[in-house]
């Protein structure tokens, strides 16, 4: 079970620094209480991915709009945006050194930023200072990084070859060109076990990030973790707990890779004071209520920087 005075301790905190108050999301590959996002993922890969991480296997990639060279990618934002959605998330397969094609990508993205008021949030995968540089320069608004802190889960899940030193290598790049960084921590990747998932905060608090995203081990169909048990809620919430504890005055968000329909890992992030939401079920929205706090709500990724929320989902 968890600690409840540590969970009231890490809801202490996050008022105190960031105020009473979360946000809920939709991103734009989820309908939520009959919401649809505004933030649609695109994958510059198609359903590509050389790695076939174990908890993934590419999977995810067959959810996203498919735009595998500069002109299609140009045309479907534009296309977006005429459509209302309000950013793009950009991701993609990886290489067998956890990389994704950004080179010839970055002068497009920057026509995107030109020609459109999209926001543009990227799955970075490792860069180097070079790439981290190009994608600033770009107008890139954030990159999503999965910061892993066990060696061992990292090379058996990812099928990399290298350390976790590789991830430290990007967020170091990315904190140096000044590009903002949202570090995904994964509870459970090592086949529901927690493991690495301090040692990964650990990391992510020697770097200045505005917010950090705790998702959880999802069983997604056809991967070899399928029917692998995710981490109990209460091992989440731990997590979430010594986050805030590491980190008092960032933003903590509860994203949208998670088990579905598990409303006690929701509402302990709540009482852990958790500051915004990806797909809240009703209990969770009743639980922030229950605890008086301001709510609002927007139609994007819960790591978008810019306010695009309303007072309830009809906005």
């Amino acid at each position: 079970m968890t600690d409840r005075t540590a969970l009231e301790e890490a809801r202490r905190i996050s008022w105190e620094n960031l105020g009473k108050q979360i946000t809920f999301y939709v991103p734009g590959m989820f309908y939520c209480n009959g919401v649809k996002g505004r933030y649609p993922g695109i994958s510059i890969t198609g359903d590509e991915c050389a790695l076939s991480c174990d908890h993934c296997s590419g999977k995810i990639l067959t959810t996203m709009i498919p735009a595998t060279n500069p002109h299609e990618l140009l045309e479907k934002c534009i296309r977006l945006e005429k459509r209302g959605n309000y950013g793009v998330l950009l991701s993609g397969g990886c290489t067998r050194n956890g990389k994704l094609p950004w080179r010839e990508f970055v002068p497009v993205i920057a026509e995107i930023k030109q020609k459109t008021g999209l926001f543009v949030s990227i799955h970075s995968g490792l860069v180097d200072y070079g790439e981290a540089l190009a994608l600033k320069a770009a107008g890139v608004d954030q990159a999503l990084l999965d910061v892993i802190g066990d060696n061992e889960t990292y090379r058996k899940v990812y099928h990399v070859p290298f350390g976790v030193a590789e991830i430290e290598k990007s967020m170091e790049a990315l904190q140096k060109a000044n590009l903002a960084t949202v570090p995904h921590v994964v509870c459970g990747l090592d086949y529901g076990r927690i493991t690495g998932e301090e040692q990964a905060l650990e990391m992510i608090s020697r770097f200045a990030v505005d917010q950090v995203v705790i998702v959880s081990l999802m069983n997604v169909s056809g991967t070899i973790m399928e029917k692998v048990i995710p981490p109990d809620a209460h091992l989440v919430a731990r997590i979430i707990a010594k986050a805030r504890t590491l980190m008092p005055g960032t933003c903590i968000n509860l994203g949208c890779a998670r088990q579905r329909g598990n409303t006690l890992m929701e509402t302990l992030a709540i009482d852990a004071g958790v500051n915004r939401m990806a797909l809240p079920s009703e209990e969770a929205i009743l639980r922030a209520k229950f605890h008086g706090l301001e709510i609002r709500y927007q139609k994007t990724c819960c790591s978008v920087t810019k306010n695009f929320a309303g007072g309830s989902w009809d906005y």
